[in-house]
């Protein structure tokens, strides 16, 4: 089921015939500021509760940086059924959440989320920087269809369609910012930044999601965004041997086994997150602030406490603001997803998948960083262990992890290493679904007519007489003088 969000052409011609999602949890943290010094200190971080920024990262030299801390995704409830052999559908459900900052400037985060932090005599220039923190649901109806079989070749298609629900943001973007330190002081000229959000009251904490990064807890106030968004993605198998995986059946020759991975190579395609969620006026904020003026990082930490605060003080300081009530649009993490699966010998399998973003980050809005990964794993219908590798051009570092699962149970982590060294990120993973396998055809006399419409189950015979034995058609006519005598 955990494949559909990868390419939803995966639930055509599957080894299961119903799968019903119940819940998959997922969440981590993952960035290029600086390396995580304690998952204890990160914990806190994202809880929102009382801890020095620097207990939490050892930062790097990049002036300008991008961090996800936290990132958080609800799956479930959900099923897949097999329709039949060629046709699949697919319904799920999820809650996801982001808090991302991206192109960002070290000093402007660290003057903010630091009050120990004091930079003298630096000029910087900050553009086209971001901060969007958002939270959705989503209802999703996929389909899957095998398009072409024939011989060692199998090619599947699918697509997803989804409603998107937003349930609040607050976002800061900037298109340019020239700063100038001297000691606590920071004076900006040719400033052009704008903060959105959509939350009902103004009153909601716009320096938290800064500091300490409980920007859920901000978010569940509104729920004034609506949208749509969908998947797309093809499948091709290879089938190295497929007369070894297949058989005679019901007067069809080359019937492919469904209960086995037949392939030996699986290529596969996919767009992900396509669409966007549209804000509406009706309680959505936004200041404009641009101009020249004078900032301090306390005062910042003071007087940058909300929507009203931030509109305030930075009149006070001499920006020119216009606020007011406008509608926004969020765009979702648009990705092409690539991947290859080569089945190695018996259960052993190697995956390599390459992720690749394709959203502007100008916007507000949320994105993936692209990524490779390459996993070994051991795959049977009732186990599987992995261990992905992954290289991530965010932190341009390397990660290591462990999957395991035990029929429907499965849990586990893409990057695991922060438990036993410091490192730029962490996530784990835990879930739950109950699998209907397909079987085997049964054929109790070994005719090659199931037992379904075998019309005689217990003595061989052939297709064309439904499973019975066939009728001498050339049984001699009784001869009339026989009859006589």
């Amino acid at each position: 089921m955990s494949s559909l969000y990868l390419n939803p052409a995966n639930i055509a011609d599957n080894r299961d015939r119903l799968v019903i999602d119940l819940v998959n949890i997922n969440a981590g943290v993952d960035n290029s500021l600086g390396k995580l010094n304690t998952v204890s200190g990160l914990n806190k971080f994202i809880n929102g509760n009382s801890t020095n920024i620097n207990d939490v990262f050892t930062y790097s030299n990049k002036q300008n940086f991008s961090l996800v801390a936290p990132y958080a995704e609800l799956r479930g409830p959900g099923f897949m059924l097999a329709i039949n052999h060629k046709h699949s559908v697919g319904f799920s459900t999820r809650v996801r959440g982001m808090n991302q900052f991206n192109n960002f400037n070290q000093s402007v985060y660290r003057t903010i989320a630091d009050s120990t932090y004091t930079a003298n005599g630096v000029t910087l220039n900050s553009q086209n920087f971001n901060w969007t923190g958002h939270v959705w649901a989503e209802a999703a109806v996929t389909y899957g269809v095998v398009l072409l079989e024939k011989g060692k070749h199998e090619l599947k298609a699918g697509v997803t369609l989804r409603y998107l629900s937003g349930i609040g943001y607050l976002g800061l973007k900037g298109n340019n910012l020239n700063l100038r330190y001297s000691g606590d002081t920071i004076t900006a000229t040719n400033t052009d930044i704008q903060y959105s959000s959509s939350l009902a009251s103004s009153n909601s904490t716009l320096s938290t999601g800064i500091g300490s990064n409980s920007i859920f807890d901000n978010l569940v106030n509104s729920k004034t965004g609506n949208g749509v968004g969908g998947d797309i993605g093809i499948v091709y198998d290879y089938i190295e041997n497929p007369e070894a995986t297949s058989f005679e059946m019901d007067g069809k020759k080359n019937v492919g086994d469904q209960t086995i991975n037949r392939y030996k190579l699986r290529v596969s395609a996919s767009v992900t997150d396509l669409g966007s969620i549209f804000y509406n006026s009706n309680g959505n904020f936004s200041v404009n602030v641009r101009g020249n003026g004078t900032l301090t990082g306390q005062g910042l930490i003071e007087n940058v406490k909300n929507y009203d605060d931030f509109r305030a003080y930075a009149k006070k300081q001499g920006f020119n603001v216009d606020t007011g009530k406008a509608s926004n649009r969020l765009y979702m993490p648009t990705t092409i997803v690539l991947s290859a699966d080569y089945h190695a010998w018996k259960n052993i399998y190697v995956n390599a998948t390459y992720f690749n973003n394709v959203v502007n980050r100008q916007n507000y809005g949320n994105s993936y960083y692209n990524q490779i990964i390459i996993t070994p794993r051991y795959d049977t219908r009732r186990y599987s262990i992995a261990v992905p590798i992954t290289y991530s051009a965010l932190s341009e570092s390397m990660k290591m992890g462990i999957g395991i699962r035990a029929y429907g149970f499965f849990v586990g982590s893409d990057d695991m290493l922060a438990l036993v060294s410091h490192q730029y990120g962490m996530n784990f993973y835990v879930g739950g679904f109950v699998p209907f396998h397909k079987k085997h055809i049964k054929d109790r006399d070994g005719d090659h007519v199931s037992d379904k419409k075998d019309k005689c189950p217990e003595d061989m015979g052939t297709w064309k007489s439904r499973g019975c034995p066939d009728k001498d058609e050339d049984t001699k006519k009784e001869d009339p003088s026989e009859r006589e005598n």
